[in-house]
């Protein structure tokens, strides 16, 4: 396991943008407002030949402008990854100075008997010692003049870092991590950080009963059952012309991203409230991605059986066009479903693994054309030979033919469902693409023999005199 390194603070110190700088990442969202982080960020940061992890933890200790029910849950993981930590950054804002705040915190902190650093923030270009003579009466030492924007005293604060954590030979080793990766995402409020929680078993993420909770894209690491997975909480998703708030637009952002980090996608949806447009919209910007869909309907312990049918028929009309994806029935707070998404998992792993011969693949295509063969052309009928794997991750199948650029979307669409059923894949799409050679002898004009030009001449004039 790696040293692990938890930066704490007030709200609106700089702590995440210093994370980013450790990390060398844009993974915590930073605006200059107070309150934006409320989840736990891990990452990895490299320094002096080794490497360390680096969480970033919400502000603590004063009011952010969100509820007292919700400042309070954001100070108990703050305080989580404190106690968890080996080592604690403390960042402080130099501009406001020291705080009643900040002398109540410091007794918080020196109770975990953690080795602890004092970085005074926002003061780019100043090297006046005089600066930090308040903080000195916290009896901390040594204390930090940096800049987590522009960087100024980084540096020489991880190389006293460095010497205080421990050398752990299993951090030497640069192994990518191979786990893999599943994102959520859904509306807001529809359950999200509920069913993390209930995946890792523990109050990993913030759960609150209002929208928007969730800010930022949290990638947390877990094992299950021997195997490595990493699972992402995004914040929730809502129409463009309901969106006004600039941490919300960046935090959709993010959460669009996962799309692009993620192995398999995980669409929460509220059974209470059933199937909306941003549910169908989300799924079909997903459905692009060629990334396996697992559908989990959350809350469905909490409507009757009217309303399920409802539901059910609401997904036959709305989710028509990835008819691929698997439907997981689901309650996250009670854990009612949640282990069968780990099961479809298990499956889903197997179909991006596929390994299939060539004539494998043109058999199949031969039945699905003879079963149902494309379309003539200006008289002419589309011609497809044969078919070969192209890749995994998504699943592409490249199909060679004629005339294939004039191929409509309905028969990919069909030919796509044919190779699903027929390699049996789970929530996993297929990406069709076409091959065509050219005509060999296109633009070329054949040079006509002697023999050839005389006999050309004699039917000429036999035409002519008709």
């Amino acid at each position: 396991m790696k040293p692990c390194i938890a930066i704490v603070g007030r709200p609106n110190v700089g702590k995440s943008t210093l994370f980013n700088r450790l990390t060398k990442s844009r993974d915590a969202l930073v605006a200059d407002r107070p309150g934006v982080t409320r989840d736990r960020q891990f990452g990895i940061t490299h320094h002096a030949d080794r490497s360390f992890l680096v969480v970033d933890t919400g502000g603590m200790g004063e009011d952010n402008h969100d509820s007292q029910e919700l400042a309070s849950l954001m100070t108990k993981q703050t305080i989580q990854a404190a106690t968890k930590a080996s080592l604690l950054i403390w960042v402080m804002d130099g501009q406001a100075g020291l705080t009643a705040v900040d002398e109540q915190l410091a007794n918080g902190f020196r109770r975990l008997n953690k080795p602890l650093f004092l970085a005074v923030n926002k003061l780019e270009g100043r090297s006046d010692d005089s600066m930090l003579n308040d903080f000195f009466q916290l009896g901390i030492e040594p204390i930090f003049l940096i800049s987590s924007k522009r960087g100024d005293g980084v540096a020489a604060l991880m190389d006293s870092v460095a010497t205080e954590l421990p050398v752990d030979q299993a951090e030497e080793d640069n192994e990518k991590d191979k786990s893999l990766v599943l994102a959520l995402l859904g509306r807001p409020n529809v359950g999200k950080s509920t069913l993390v929680n209930r995946i890792l078993g523990e109050y990993r993420v913030l759960t609150f009963d209002y929208p928007g909770t969730t800010r930022d894209s949290i990638r947390i690491p877990f094992e299950r059952n021997g195997k490595s997975f990493s699972i992402i909480d995004t914040a929730g998703v809502r129409r463009k012309s309901r969106i006004d708030d600039t941490v919300e637009k960046f935090s959709v952002i993010k959460s669009l991203d996962a799309i692009t980090q993620a192995r398999i996608m995980i669409i929460v949806i509220d059974a209470t409230e059933g199937v909306t447009e941003q549910d169908a919209s989300l799924l079909s910007m997903i459905e692009q991605s060629g990334k396996p869909i697992i559908i989990a309907i959350n809350k469905w312990d909490g409507i009757n059986d009217d309303d399920k049918r409802k539901v059910k028929a609401q997904i036959e009309r709305k989710f028509v066009f990835a008819d691929y994806a698997e439907y997981q029935m689901i309650s996250a707070l009670h854990g009612t479903g949640v282990g069968n998404i780990f099961k479809t998992i298990t499956r889903i792993e197997k179909s991006l693994t596929l390994s299939v011969n060539t004539a494998d693949l043109t058999c199949i295509l031969e039945d699905a054309v003879n079963t149902n063969p494309p379309m003539m052309i200006r008289g002419r009928r589309i011609k497809l030979r044969y078919a070969h794997l192209g890749g995994h991750d998504p699943v592409r199948i490249i199909i060679h033919g004629n005339q294939t650029e004039r191929i409509p979307q309905h028969y990919t669409r069909y030919l796509a469902k044919v190779f699903r059923k027929a390699l049996q894949l789970v929530a996993t799409p297929v990406i069709i693409i076409y091959k065509h050679g050219d005509n060999p002898y296109k633009g070329r004009k054949n040079k006509l023999a002697s023999r050839q030009e005389n006999k050309r001449k004699r039917m000429m004039r036999y035409v002519k005199k008709k």
